[in-house]
């Protein structure tokens, strides 16, 4: 049982953080949040700020083109169904993509 040999799995949160540049479109201050995905931790988030979920995701529930979200540091591989992994730990960084030219 992993709750025995990883108790402090009870209590640690994933903390979701919001680039500032994000943060002047919608009002959203970091987050802590529990679940083994990227969709649910997200989903702690919305239910924290439902507005924030409409400029994340699209009707489907994939992540929008003009976003990125990293996990440690990594970008995720699975931008439709939000299934990548996420420990207690993770330290989650949502922001709008930058394109140029």
């Amino acid at each position: 049982m992993v709750k025995a040999i990883l108790p402090w799995y009870d209590f640690a949160m994933a903390t979701v953080h919001f680039t500032s540049n994000l943060r002047r479109h919608v009002d959203c201050p970091r987050v802590e949040s529990t679940g083994g995905t990227v969709k649910s931790v997200l989903e702690g988030a919305f239910a924290a700020n439902p507005q924030l979920r409409h400029y994340i995701l699209d009707d489907q529930g994939a992540l929008r083109k003009h976003m990125r979200i990293l996990i440690d540091g990594e970008a995720i591989s699975d931008r439709h169904h939000l299934s990548d992994i996420v420990t207690p730990t993770s330290q989650i960084w949502v922001m709008q993509a930058l394109s140029g030219g």
